[in-house]
């Protein structure tokens, strides 16, 4: 008998590939000859949809446009109007309505939402929990879990009859996810009675893939201090933000393993704070099990001028601006280790603007830091210092620069004598009249910044957006946007693959999604 040569010898993997040449390569993608290493498959199809993107004959046309009287969200090649209830899928070339919900009385509406995308590493028993879905939470306290493609209602969970649930949002992306109450006000009753209400808020845990309950825990401020104003769970860490500009951290793990009185199961029957039902079902829904009576280990504490703390990079340092008026503008970037600043590590843009500058850690995992304003946009490394390895300094990787006109920072007046005198004055460094950086993002499957710009002709603002490439800044593009610009109204610029998405507020308060496409000029060939 003969033997088949192996898949291997049929079909050799991308790396071994000689040819660079683009339509080659997706022809014999299209004929079945291809790779059975999907992540180089992939990673060489995106190199390829990069190229032809960034040619100088390729442009994005705006093919599609729709208003709403709601904010519109969009997330993985899905855009979302009226409270997530119509979705609709930008992959196709003109975006399709995807599905679209009943409607639903506004004690019902959605109030917030999550998308899951489809796990990788495992195979789940049940096939409704292997597909991607769309996690929502109601305003009648209800977490929904949706078909992602089609809206089918595939799994349901009643949080509280007690609680009002406000918000979702990630612990770890893809994997665990919270649902944040509103805070807890005394009421009028309590106040005359004179007991002081300790809870500020509850948060229940969940994990994805399969949907499963961690735990309902309350934050009290008997345990975490008068001053607890705010909570939120990332990367396995309960921030608790004060109202004195304070945060500390503690661990989730510890709080779970030592507080968690009993391990709930969504769908069993339960006993617990005297009332017995079904856990996940109304009017019972989910209890808190998690009763944190005295104050966990604080992993980290600082005090802060203005926007909080961030932690990242490689190694790990945070980002803050202490709290104290003289460090007002100013960002500083100290190692988590042992709160050392590092070297160059205050940042000051001296921005002369109407809006401060933002900075945020790189995610691109490459544990940069970007520091963005209208004028420029840096984008920095951490590296240990020569022949120290256990003290660091901020470097610059690269800069974006704004193109400015000096020359409008001027002005020629003409004396009563007839004399030319030229007066200078300070320009805003976002002057309508200069062109402004507004917005950075990136785009992780072409590598790319996404940067937009807006320039004023005619009283009008034009945004353009510019890709330059992620190792070096280089600029690689520019798109004009075809929608103006104004200021004065709140705008969204999402670049995937290839598509763009402009999502910008009208002046009547109502909204309007703009989508432009990739297109490439037709073929000389006869």
């Amino acid at each position: 008998m003969c033997a088949l040569p192996s898949p291997r010898a049929q079909r050799p993997p991308a790396c071994t590939r000689t040819s660079k040449n683009s339509c080659a390569l997706l022809a014999s993608r299209c004929s079945g000859f291809c790779s059975n290493d999907f992540g180089r498959l992939l990673s060489s199809n995106l190199k390829i949809l990069r190229n032809i993107i960034l040619k100088d004959d390729t442009e994005f046309v705006k093919v599609w446009s729709k208003t709403s009287k709601s904010l519109i969200s969009y997330e993985s090649g899905r855009i979302y109007f009226d409270n997530y209830r119509c979705c609709y899928s930008s992959l196709l070339p003109e975006p399709e309505l995807l599905y679209e919900l009943p409607k639903t009385p506004k004690t019902e509406k959605i109030e917030d939402a999550l998308l899951c995308q489809c796990p990788l590493e495992n195979v789940l028993p049940n096939a409704s929990e292997q597909k991607s879905c769309l996690l929502t939470l109601t305003a009648h306290n209800w977490l929904y879990r949706l078909s992602a493609d089609t809206g089918e209602t595939l799994q349901r969970v009643y949080l509280s009859s007690r609680f009002k649930f406000r918000s979702l949002g990630w612990d770890s992306s893809q994997e665990t996810f919270y649902v944040r109450s509103i805070q807890c006000k005394q009421t009028a009753l309590e106040r005359q009675a004179g007991v002081d209400n300790n809870i500020l808020m509850h948060v229940a845990v969940f994990q994805v893939f399969p949907l499963q309950l961690v735990g309902m825990l309350e934050i009290n401020k008997k345990v975490f201090g008068k001053t607890a104003v705010d909570v939120l769970l990332s990367q396995g860490v309960l921030a608790v933000s004060h109202s004195s500009k304070l945060v500390r951290l503690y661990s989730f793990e510890y709080i779970v393993n030592k507080f968690r009185t009993e391990e709930l199961i969504l769908g069993q029957q339960c006993e617990l704070n005297d009332a017995k039902g079904i856990v996940g079902e109304a009017p019972y829904g989910v209890p808190v099990n998690i009763y944190i009576h005295e104050c966990p280990p604080v992993l980290f504490e600082m005090s802060y001028f203005e926007n909080g703390v961030q932690i990242g990079g490689h190694p790990w340092h945070y980002i803050y601006t202490p709290n104290h008026k003289r460090h007002r503008g100013t960002h500083h970037v100290c190692s988590i280790t042992d709160g050392a600043l590092a070297k160059n590590g205050v940042q000051d843009m001296k921005c002369d603007s109407l809006e401060a500058d933002w900075i945020f850690f790189h995610p691109d995992d490459s544990g940069r830091i970007i520091h963005a304003g209208p004028s420029s946009i840096n984008i920095l490394k951490i590296m240990a210092e020569t022949g120290c390895d256990w003290k660091y300094e901020i470097i610059t990787d690269f800069s974006i620069t704004a193109a400015r006109d000096s020359n409008q920072a001027s002005q020629v007046i003409v004396t009563s004598s007839g004399r030319m005198v030229k007066r200078r004055f300070q320009m805003l460094d976002d002057d309508p009249a200069q062109e402004t950086f507004r917005m950075v993002k990136y785009e992780d499957e072409l590598d790319l910044l996404a940067v937009v710009d807006i320039t004023h002709a005619e009283d009008e603002g034009q945004a353009r957006l510019r890709l330059h490439d992620n190792k070096t800044g280089t600029l690689m593009k520019r798109v004009p946007l075809e929608e103006p610009w104004d200021v004065t109204y709140s705008h969204e610029v999402y670049f995937d693959r290839d598509t763009i998405i402009h999502t910008v507020q009208e002046k009547n308060n109502s909204f309007c999604c703009h989508v432009y496409k990739m297109k490439r000029p037709p073929s000389d060939q006869p």
